[in-house]
């Protein structure tokens, strides 16, 4: 391998929306993150049903779906 050509590999700070950081290493340096792994529906098993310009309320009107909880 070429010497001098490759990134520096350091430690970084992740910080999420939630407050959750956590350390990791990277080429990057710190970080700022939407969503992580503690505030994922996916992971935490709580669906989050984000409504854009009311779009879900017009697939539920196109396709006469009632409003059930979800």
């Amino acid at each position: 391998m070429k010497d001098k050509i490759h990134p520096r590999y350091t430690m970084a700070t992740v910080k999420c929306a939630c407050g959750n950081e956590f350390l990791t290493r990277n080429t990057v340096g710190d970080m700022k993150i939407d969503i992580c792994a503690k505030c994922h529906p996916f992971f935490t098993g709580k669906q989050k049903l984000i409504d854009t310009a009311g779009r879900v309320e017009k697939f539920r009107r196109k396709y006469n779906m009632e409003k059930k909880n979800a």
